[in-house]
């Protein structure tokens, strides 16, 4: 973990609020000259505190209307096997986040379609055939209460 203090702490929330602020502005936001304030920014994506820039589409939209949290067991879990599920997951584009778990389930998948039809198609030519998936379990978003591509950075201590 970087070492970070409570100006890149600030920088960071910032930046997570408008990741297209200009410098000029950023720097009066954090209270901090234009210089410096690059500086520290040029470090924090050096350092890989930044992963990225990105805009953030809504999904209906782009006709993505239908969103699903998929839960997959795994039949067997030695390294070989995990290997060619994680492979699968990563070329398949409907899949948004995919995330190995403790407890009964091996995964949880987010996956986004356009319709059920979309997802049937998913399901059962992809992810059923996969190999090494022994069962699979779907819930369907019905309505997203919060959304936040933001980390709460108010609990990282400075």
């Amino acid at each position: 973990m970087s070492n970070l203090d409570r100006t890149d702490l600030r920088l960071l929330a910032e930046l997570q609020r408008d990741g297209r602020v200009t410098n000029a502005e950023l720097a009066e936001r954090v209270s901090l000259s234009p210089s410096a304030c690059l500086r520290r920014v040029q470090r924090l994506e050096a350092e890989g505190v930044i992963a990225g820039y990105a805009a953030q589409v809504d999904p209906q939209a782009v006709g993505l209307g239908l969103q699903a949290f998929v839960r997959v067991q795994l039949a067997k879990h030695e390294a070989a096997a995990i290997e060619r599920f994680v492979g699968q997951v990563n070329a398949w584009e409907e899949v948004v986040a995919c995330h190995a778990l403790t407890g009964d389930m091996d995964y949880l998948m987010h996956v986004y379609v356009a319709d059920l039809e979309h997802f049937s198609r998913f399901l059962l030519d992809r992810l059923l055939t996969a190999a090494g998936v022994a069962d699979v379990n779907s819930s369907f978003v019905l309505r997203t209460v919060k959304r936040s591509p933001s980390l709460p950075l108010g609990q990282v201590g400075a």
